[in-house]
């Protein structure tokens, strides 16, 4: 198995200024998540950015960076510009690994990358671990997905899906049921490199626009999600400056 893991990392944010500068134990977080991620068995990890500095403190802890536009609307089309800025082979699979996820584990990179090359019906891949309370199916900000009998993506939302007709304001796995429980979406992607380049171009559905999911787009225009199941939840993601002093807790 042959895989890039990308990493895009935008210096502008809103809620966490220079998110990708942040100090986490004496190195970047852009760079700290490219340390866990060539952990991982990928050829090689690169990030994508619109930032010189960026870039610069990348090389200063020897990790590879490519610079481009300032002006893309997504991380996805970010990627697509770095592969062709990379000269990836259209056939070659790359793993979007999110800028703000220090304590992402390499095995799920891996596990992410695999499921790829083994699903040739599949233009991308994720995955998702189950959701452990009413609390987390109700909150919108987790997002969930429910799979067919391969772990095919039906769709993802941040409503409560799949709803309990039969358990109203229950969690229906704590109630006696041998049903399976809900799953949350984890945001890591794998693509092959001529969808990634495709991607971006691809007109925006009416639902992606309702949920702010860019996944959407991609079952709207009838291509295919495989998803890993993992037993354990990630590690948590920096979008907040509680995120981040969590972040350094448990990183040290």
């Amino acid at each position: 198995m042959s895989f890039t893991v990308l990493i895009p990392a935008r210096l502008a944010s809103t809620r966490l200024p220079n998110k990708p500068l942040a100090d986490i134990g004496g190195a970047p977080m852009v760079v700290r998540v490219a340390q866990r991620a060539m952990q991982s068995t990928a050829l090689r990890t690169v990030v994508a950015t619109d930032s010189n500095e960026i870039v610069d403190k990348c090389a200063s802890f020897g990790v590879a960076a490519v610079l481009t536009r300032e002006d893309h609307p997504s991380g996805s089309d970010r990627l697509a510009e770095a592969c062709s800025v990379l000269g990836l082979a259209d056939d070659a699979i790359v793993v979007n690994v999110q800028g703000d996820e220090p304590l992402i584990d390499p095995a799920l990179i891996d596990a992410v990358a695999r499921l790829l090359t083994e699903r040739p019906d599949c233009a991308m891949s994720t995955a998702a671990h189950a959701i452990q309370s009413l609390k987390e199916l109700n909150n919108p900000n987790v997002v969930k997905v429910v799979l067919d009998a391969r772990r095919t993506a039906h769709y993802f939302s941040r409503a409560a899906i799949p709803a309990a007709r039969d358990f109203p304001g229950k969690a229906w796995w704590e109630a006696g049921s041998s049903l399976p429980r809900p799953l949350r979406h984890v945001g890591i992607y794998g693509y092959r490199v001529g969808f990634l380049k495709e991607f971006p171009r691809l007109s925006q559905s009416p639902l992606e626009q309702l949920e702010c999911l860019e996944q959407l787009r991609a079952l709207w225009h009838g291509h295919r999600i495989a998803v890993h199941i993992t037993g354990d939840a990630p590690g948590p993601g920096v979008d907040t400056p509680e995120d981040l002093d969590l972040a350094r807790k448990l990183f040290s």
